[in-house]
């Protein structure tokens, strides 16, 4: 089972970039496909990007389309996400999921992901 640990994130300027980590401590990294989410107080958790096992299929949010990159290094066993051209509407907590072993789909939904990571600030400013 999947066992994420987020670094990554802090304040930034409009127009600057970021990149996100998750670390899979577990042992099934490649087995299953991964997500990045965020959320602001009071909102729903929200799909940003998605990627299957192997990195060959992604999904993303139409808003992030063309400045976040969702990318995965499976013998590192590590997710990230390269986030340009920042935005202040972008400010959330932003959290990495792994869907259940054996569930390469991509997947929009939060409910369809059983593990997250602990979540991670990521600030923009105007």
């Amino acid at each position: 089972q999947a066992q994420l640990v987020q670094s990554g994130g802090g304040l930034v300027q409009a127009g600057g970039s970021l990149r996100l980590s998750c670390a899979d401590r577990g042992r099934t990294f490649s087995l299953y496909a991964m997500g990045w989410f965020r959320q602001n107080p009071g909102k729903e958790r929200e799909f940003v990007a998605a990627t299957t096992w192997n990195g060959v299929s992604t999904d993303y949010k139409d808003s992030v389309k063309g400045r976040f990159t969702i990318s995965r290094d499976n013998a590192k066993n590590t997710l990230y996400l390269e986030m340009n051209s920042l935005k202040p509407e972008d400010t959330a907590v932003y959290y990495c999921a792994a869907r259940a072993p054996g569930y390469d789909s991509i997947s929009t939904r939060p409910q369809d992901y059983r593990t997250w990571g602990q979540g991670t600030q990521v600030t923009v400013s105007s």
